[in-house]
């Protein structure tokens, strides 16, 4: 029962967290133009 209600607690508080950062939003700013690069660049022919 202990492991119950401490799972219960775990949860409504990742839960709250989760609301919270949600509510709060992204902070303001730009994007970068630029794509990332996903891949090593190879050598230039």
């Amino acid at each position: 029962m202990r492991a119950l209600a401490a799972a219960a607690i775990g949860l409504a508080a990742a839960l709250a967290l989760l609301l919270t950062l949600s509510a709060v939003g992204s902070p303001p700013g730009e994007t970068s133009p630029e794509p990332l690069l996903t891949t090593v660049p190879g050598p230039k022919r």
